[in-house]
């Protein structure tokens, strides 16, 4: 007498991955309205992790091997940024808004000290948004990893999209 096969086993369909509270507060970020950047020199640093839109320039050709606000010298191959309201340390995704072309900075330095703007950024960014013939650009910037005045850090509306453990560089 033959030996009865068992009934096959469905497979069961792979489990996903439950998201992290710190990658679903990124998400309800990314889908609030950007954070209005006020028009004074010295606004208050925003720690919120909400993205920014409005002009981004880069740095002009003098400010190479200048001291930024870190502490570090300024590199123009480098991805850096210089923004008025995103603390020292930030990593941000930025997206120039016509070309959509975006590249990640680490916020290094305080300015720019022009009204109306957003962002500087360094003359290597700036070639990777294709920013440098017109000199600026409008462009959301949206914070990936923010630091906090308690020494830790919280993911951004940036981290919506861009996983903070990717790697650094255009996208």
């Amino acid at each position: 007498m033959p030996v009865a096969k068992p009934p096959p086993v469905a497979a069961k369909p792979p489990a996903t991955p439950p998201v992290a509270p710190a990658v679903q507060q990124a998400i309800q970020l990314d889908q609030l309205p950007p954070v209005p950047v006020p028009h004074s020199r010295h606004p208050p640093i925003d720690h919120s992790g909400r993205k920014e839109i409005g002009r981004a320039s880069y740095y002009a050709r003098h400010f190479d091997g200048r001291r930024m606000a870190d502490g570090h010298r300024f590199n123009p191959r480098a991805n850096v940024a210089a923004s008025k309201t995103l603390p020292i340390g930030t990593t941000a995704k930025v997206i120039d808004l016509e070309t959509g072309k975006s590249a990640i900075v680490s916020v290094e330095d305080r300015g720019p000290h022009v009204d109306g703007r957003v962002l500087d950024v360094s003359p290597a960014v700036a070639e990777n948004l294709n920013m440098k013939k017109n000199g600026t650009a409008e462009v959301v910037v949206k914070p990936i990893i923010v630091p906090q005045p308690d020494g830790g850090v919280k993911l951004g509306a940036g981290a919506a999209e861009t996983p903070p453990w990717d790697e650094p560089g255009q996208q």
